[in-house]
């Protein structure tokens, strides 16, 4: 998420009330997740294990829990608790913006654009030309529909990232201030949900095609010309690159790469980044020529055990 304009590192402690290491005068332009930062961008760090991974990534403001030293051509927001700090980020610069209408005054809809009624569209959306958008679908802030764009009844587009740090007292939200991008001629069936990003986009590329009753976490990027069948469940901060064809009821973890052409065959558990061009089965993951042949081989146990009886 990048700021209206340029701050100051001094600008932003003084927003969030912390200490910083650097000049001043630092620029600050955004904020952004640790698989998506750029320079001049905020990334937060809250845990030794990811220190080193914070520290050496693009972004050149880490907001951290500890004073370390800081690299050079970087600055240090010093923080006792990152995460919150974070947040508090995201509330300054993307605030919760109540909706007065069902369609925002603030939504650029394109020429030959038809809404069914029910639709809720939120503020600064944009929606391009000769969409479809069917009843009871809800668009929320800021999300970006491009042009012969067909969404179907009771989709989401933009609800808030799942993703949540355990305290003692319960399960603290890290606020969702992205968006959802879907560019041009992409269809989404019937009660699909895609979540925005926390502070970058989730990303459903041109010409692909969803059936009905998907869910898309956040942060993802989803390929041009990709086809998923109903059911299926993709976590957040997945790469899925062009091509892709997923069955159904197929799910994922997070953070993995699905490569070009890939096809994933229905009830299949992805659980780690796979190659590009092949077919894959089962779960845990395998080409589905090798995993067909274990479970022929799993069916003559029977046989083989009564053998060396």
């Amino acid at each position: 998420m990048k700021f209206p304009k340029v701050h100051t590192l001094k600008e932003i402690a003084q927003i969030i009330g912390t200490t910083f290491v650097g000049r001043p005068d630092f620029p600050v332009l955004g904020m952004n997740e640790i698989h998506v930062v750029e320079p001049g961008d905020i990334v937060f760090v809250d845990h030794p294990k990811y220190y080193d991974k914070a520290l050496q990534s693009a972004a050149t403001i880490v907001l951290i829990n500890k004073e370390v030293e800081c690299p050079e051509g970087k600055a240090l927001l010093i923080s006792d608790d990152p995460f919150r700090d974070f947040n508090k980020l995201t509330n300054y610069f993307r605030p919760f913006q109540a909706l007065h209408a069902s369609i925002s005054e603030t939504a650029q809809i394109g020429s030959g654009t038809v809404i069914q009624p029910q639709v809720v569209i939120g503020n600064h959306v944009t929606i391009g030309k000769n969409c479809i958008i069917y009843s009871n679908v809800v668009i929320y802030d800021h999300c970006v529909i491009g042009d012969n764009v067909v969404i179907h009844a009771g989709t989401i587009i933009g609800a808030d990232a799942f993703y949540y740090k355990k305290r003692p007292e319960g399960f603290d939200q890290l606020k969702s201030g992205g968006r959802v991008v879907i560019e041009d001629d992409v269809h989404i069936g019937a009660l699909c949900t895609i979540d925005r990003g926390v502070t970058g986009d989730t990303t459903i590329g041109a010409g692909s095609k969803l059936d009905n009753h998907i869910q898309i976490g956040h942060d993802t990027v989803v390929g041009k010309k990709c086809l998923f069948a109903s059911q299926v469940g993709i976590a957040g901060c997945v790469v899925i690159e062009d091509e892709v064809t997923i069955w159904g009821q197929v799910g994922t973890t997070s953070g993995i790469t699905i490569g070009k052409k890939a096809v994933i065959m229905g009830q299949t558990g992805v659980t780690k980044s796979i190659e590009g061009g092949k077919s894959y089965f089962g779960t845990p993951i395998e080409e589905s020529r090798e995993k067909l042949k274990q479970l022929a081989y799993l069916k003559r146990l029977p046989e083989i055990v009564e053998k060396l009886k």
